[in-house]
This record gives C-alpha cells, structure tokens and sequence, in this order.
C-alpha cells in the first residue's frame, strides 16, 4: 500500500518524468533501423547464410538482381548498363556486350548465351551489388536504377522486394495507427462507462507505447513485422490493465473519504490482478524468443517489453491522469450499455450438456483444419505484396519473358579444374526445372582458353578463393519442386567440391521451411508449458491448467483451422506467432472467470450457483477486452496491401473473438462438469466437494 500512496502523493513528478521520458523515446524510434529481410533471421551457421557472407567478402558481392529493358535498341541499352554500372553500390552488370565486346571472333562465342539474355522485345541484365540484400543503399540504388532506365525496365529479386515492401510499410504505418487507434476508442467509448474516459486512456497508454518503440534503440534493429504489429498488439493487449484500474477505481470511490484514498486503493488492488494477468501475456510472447529463426525473437521482446511497460504505465501515469482530470471524467460518466448478465449465465449453466456436446463435436473438425493450415502456408514473400507493385510485375515479366521463376548462385572452389567444373555444369542443366546454368565456362566456352581474356571480364565471374555459377530455375522460389531441385543441384556439387556452397534466394527459403516447421512445434511447447504452469501456482490447481488451456488450445484451433476451410492461405510466419499469442492474451479470460468461481465455492456456493456469479460477474470484463482486441486489430487487418500484416491482424481479430466465445459458453460447462476433480486437486477447495 505504500508504493500506491506514493504513486498519489508523487502523481505530478510522475507526470512530467513520463512527459521528459517522450524526447529521447521519438530521437529512439528515428535511430531505431527497421529491417525488411526475412533471410536475414535464419541461424548465422547455416550454409546459405555463410555461402551469402562468403560470397560478400570475397567478391564484394552481395545483393543481386535481374533488370529486363523492353523495346530499346541495342545501343541503347549499352548505354544504359554504362549509366546503371556508375550507380553508388552497384559492383556489376552483366549483360551480352559484357562478353561481346572482347577480341574474339563472333563465331566462338556461345550462341545459348545471346539466347538466354534476349526475347524478340526484351532483353535482361544481371546487376550484383557490393552491399548486403537489405541493406539502406542497396534500396537506395534501386530506386536510383529505376530512375534511371525509366518505365521499359523491371527490375526483380530480393533487392527490388525489400525496396517495394520498405516503401508500401512506410506509406500504411501511420495508417494503420490511426485505425487501431479511432477503432479501440469507438469500441471503449461503446463499452465503458464514461466519454472521456477511452481519450485518457489513449494518453497513458500512447506514452508507453512511445516509450517501448523507442527503447528498441538499444536492440540495434527490428523487423518491419515488429514494427508494424507492435503498437497496435500493445494497444489491444494493454488496455485491459487501463479498465481494471477505472473499475477499480469506482468502486474504492464509493467506500473512501476521498480521490486519493480511492486512488491508492484501487493502485493496490489493480497492482494484484494486471500482475496476475500480464505474466501469461509476457510468457506468450517470451515463448516466441525460442525460435531459431531469430524474427520470433525480435517480435517476442520488444512485446514483452511492451506489456511490462503498459503493467507500469497503469499503476503509475495512468492513475496521475485520472486524479488530474478527475471532475471531467466523473461529470462524464454514463451507464454502462452492456446489460445486466445475470440471465444468460444462468441459461448458459442450465443448458451446460449443450456446450458440453458442442466442446467434443467441435475438437476433430477444428484440428484437422488448424493441422491443414499449418501445412498450406506460403513462404514466397512476395506473396505478400500486391499484384500491381513493381516487384511483382518485375517478377511476371521475368517468368513470362525468360521462363526464369528463380535464380540460384553457386560458389566453387576456383581449384576446381575447368573440365570438372564443364561436366558438372553439364549435369545440373539436366536436372529438371534447370534452365541453364551460367558460369566462366559457359562464357568462353570449350575452345577459348581463359588465360586470354581480359581481367575484367574473369573477376566477375572468378576471385582468388571461388568461381561463381548462375543457375536459372524455372520453378517458384519456395515451392516443393524447387526444394527437390535444390537438393538435386547439392547433390551434384558435393560430389564435386566438398566445399562447395549452393546460395541465394530460394536455397535461403528452403532453409527457412525446415527451420520454422522445427520452430512451430517448440514455440507450441514452450508457450504451453509456461502458461500451464504460471496457471497452476496463480490458481493452486493442478486441474484447472488443463480445462483453462484445453478451452482457448480449441479457440485457437479454430481460428487458425478456419484458413483451410475458407481456401486461404496464411504466410507461414502467422500460425506460429499467432498460436502463442492468443493463447498468452486471452488465456486471461478465462482466469478472470476461474478465479472469481473459486471465490464462489470457497465461500459455500453450490457448484452451478458460484459458476453462474462467475459468469455473470466476468462477462462485461471479457466482452470489453475481446472487443477491444478485435477493434485494434481488425481495421488494420481490412486496410493492409501486405499480406503477412494483413493476415496476423485478422488472425488476432478473430482469435480474440473465438476466445471471448469458448470462455463466456464453454468454460462453464467445463467447470460445472469437472466441479468434483477441481475441489479435489485444487489447495482450498478440497473441502467443498
């Protein structure tokens, strides 16, 4: 009680230390580098990720990308790779005249190669870059590339992917803050009893929020994902901790002598149940830390830290603002608009076999459709961005024009003798799905011996260390038909170089695949397993972790076995990220209900009666939490053109109305049905059996 009183006594200081905290928080958030790469989070040992560094320290380069000029004479786009070579960053363009102009008869040269780089009105160039895939001036000199060769040119890979995707986060995010802002507000002025009341809370939770966004300074970077979910994921988790306190608050009123008695009252208790409450949501999100693929973690900390922060901003600036803007919000007060809920909990307890029935017919159906869609998800990123974006159209053309889906590099050990390296080419363009691959060999030739040509021309393709092969495939980067390619082409290289290091774009994806599918069955796990037992030391019980998760498990089976029924597809990142935080954010709802059943029956209550109150009394606490989570999350999930947000935050939306559900109709039969075992296993119930 004495840090409550002192939170009363000191609410002024607190409130300008808050205010003061905003100014390094917003120089925190413009320091803070966003990144767009999803590869850049696979595990730092895995052969791609050290073929990418490899391929970067040695060569000096990194980033790749094929650029088609439609309709340009000849001529001209000679003139244009010269221009494209003077761009900062760009360490090399590959085109026909790259080869053409050298001191051989035209005859020897390779008749494929002036095949493979032009159509009837198209031609293609490689451009590799001497900085990193993501990296901030790789994205500027694509946009410097683009202003250059105008609109006859498209340029694709992961390079032109990140660009578009960094550029349309940009232009949503304000956006999307302003809808799950106007959204949550709409739904507490609907739900709460006062109409200033959501505009306070705003404040003091908005604080927090910049508060959190802007320590993530010291993290160095965060994904656009982290960026884009994390605001609107702590409005919506947060701003139960908000009304707890106001309730609390209200009800103190009526039995103190003043605000600030009431005040630190309501500090007090609200400190003992948002405590309570938040360790399941940070326990969720912890959870995600254990991801070998490093984005979880990223996600997992910075909201983590986000709830920790909006705990603190509720016990401490929130209460500041209330006692501060006190008259108003008490002149402004109304009826609640949400009914009394004494009569449909006790329909909803008088019928509980009909929920029960419904618990155990929902359960094979929910299951099979949430396994389904964790096996239809899509890795290909740009999946997600819409159709008539540059990099998408640069894609088509490139599949349409040159049949090429994807392109692979591959890094030799430049010992290998040039034979070896023929034959082994040779057996890789049998490899179905193998246009054709490309290296110095291909280049020369079998007659031209490489002693002859010019330097320039040999340290494109070749350092002192490596030679570098381009395989151009036909097949989608991460489809299943170019996962067997992959290991086909491994194959073949392994026998031929041990060393050898098959890397780029789709590679990275397969490694993607596997370390994710590993991480989806740990995440699980972990989150389960911390929840479970954070839920039996809350209640004393070593049966209500079982009823409580097996309630929201089934919320979540049906929120993401829905997907598969609606013939969606999810990014795979979403099942993932979404299991474990529904679970941590609404597992709440039903200790709210569970707690308050307790109560009853330790007092003496028939076992239907204290479920009945439970009901009853948790309903209006529920409604508003699962309503403000849909608000916050829903209008964001409309708006977005980026599918992975788009999909999380429709995910979220519904997953908190799913749960809202299973907690206000399932629950209670569970708890009305398994009455005997929980007062047998539970530390003081056993008496009330």
């Amino acid at each position: 009680m004495g840090y409550a009183k002192a939170v009363v006594k000191y609410r002024i200081p607190i409130l300008i230390f808050a205010l003061l905290l905003l100014i390094p928080s917003v120089l925190g958030i413009a320091g803070t580098r966003i990144n767009y790469d999803m590869l850049d989070y696979l595990p730092e040992d895995m052969e791609t990720v050290i073929g990418q560094n490899e391929l970067l320290e040695d060569f000096g380069k990194g980033a790749f990308s094929f650029l088609i000029v439609e309709d340009m004479p000849a001529k001209d786009v000679a003139a244009l790779k010269k221009q494209i070579q003077q761009v900062d960053y760009v360490e090399t363009v590959l085109w026909y005249d790259s080869v053409a102009d050298i001191s051989l008869p035209m005859e020897v040269l390779p008749e494929k190669l002036y095949r493979e780089f032009n159509t009837d009105h198209a031609t293609m160039m490689a451009v590799f870059f001497d900085t990193s895939t993501s990296s901030d001036v790789t994205m500027d000199a694509i946009r410097e590339i683009r202003r250059i060769a105008g609109k006859q040119c498209f340029v694709s890979g992961m390079s032109a992917l990140v660009t578009d995707l960094k550029d349309l986060c940009e232009k949503e995010e304000p956006i999307y803050v302003g809808i799950a802002v106007f959204l949550a507000c709409a739904a507490m002025l609907i739900f709460l009893d006062g109409w200033l009341v959501p505009f306070v809370f705003l404040i003091s939770i908005g604080m927090m929020i910049l508060i959190n966004l802007g320590s993530n300074y010291f993290l160095g970077e965060i994904s656009y994902i982290t960026k884009a979910l994390s605001a609107v994921l702590q409005l919506a988790v947060t701003m139960d901790y908000s009304i707890f306190l106001w309730h609390s608050y209200n009800e103190q009123r009526r039995r103190s002598r003043d605000n600030k008695e009431a005040m630190a009252g309501a500090i007090h208790e609200t400190m003992t149940s948002v405590v309570g409450s938040s360790i399941t949501t940070i326990a969720g999100f912890i959870a995600l830390c254990f991801m070998s693929f490093t984005m979880g973690r990223d996600l997992g900390i910075v909201m983590a830290k986000g709830v920790l922060l909006g705990v603190i901003g509720s016990v401490t600036v929130l209460p500041a603002l209330i006692l501060i803007f006190d008259k108003p919000l008490q002149k402004t007060r109304h009826k609640p608009l949400i009914p009394d809920a004494g009569g449909f909990a006790r329909g909803v307890v008088k019928i509980f076999p009909v929920f029960l029935v419904i618990f155990v017919l929902l359960i094979p159906p929910a299951y099979m459709g949430y396994a389904r869609t964790n096996d239809e998800v899509y890795y290909d990123l740009g999946k997600c961005l819409p159709e008539d974006i540059d990099y998408v159209i640069a894609n088509s053309k490139l599949s349409e024009d040159f049949n090429i889906a994807s392109t692979h590099m591959m890094l030799v050990d430049a010992g290998l003798s040039p034979k070896d390296v023929r034959n082994m080419m040779g057996e890789m363009e049998q490899v179905k799905g193998v246009k054709y691959v490309l290296g110095l060999e291909s280049v020369i030739g079998s007659r031209v011996p490489e002693e002859i040509l010019p330097e320039s021309v040999v340290s494109v393709l070749k350092s002192d260390k490596w030679e570098l092969l381009l395989i151009n495939s036909e097949y989608r980067v991460a489809s299943d038909a170019v996962g067997e390619q992959i290991d086909e082409l491994n194959a073949i290289l392994k026998r031929y170089d041990e060393s050898g290091m098959l890397i780029g774009e789709a590679p990275c994806m397969k490694d993607m695949i596997e370390t994710t599918a590993h991480d989806f069955r740990v995440v699980n796990a972990v989150s389960i397993l911390a929840i479970f037992l954070i839920i039996a030391l809350v209640e004393k019980s070593i049966s209500l972790p079982f009823i409580l998760i097996a309630v929201i498990e089934l919320a979540i089976f049906i929120n993401l076995g829905m997907p598969h029924y609606l013939g969606q597809s999810l990014p795979f990142i979403a099942p993932i990220c979404i299991s474990t935080i529904q679970l941590g954010a609404t597992v709440d709802y039903a200790i709210l209900m569970t707690t308050r059943y307790k109560t009853e029956r330790i007092r003496g209550k028939e076992k239907k009666d204290a479920v009945k109150t439970a009901l009853a009394v948790s309903i209006p606490s529920i409604i508003v939490s699962g309503m403000g989570l849909f608000a916050a999350t829903f209008g964001v999930a409309v708006y977005s053109d980026i599918d992975i947000i788009s999909s999380m935050c429709m995910l979220m939306a519904r997953g908190a109305v799913v749960s809202m559900l299973c907690v206000i109709l399932i629950l209670p039969a569970l708890l009305t049905l398994c009455d005997g075992i929980v007062c047998r296993t539970t530390i003081g119930m056993k008496a009330k059996k």
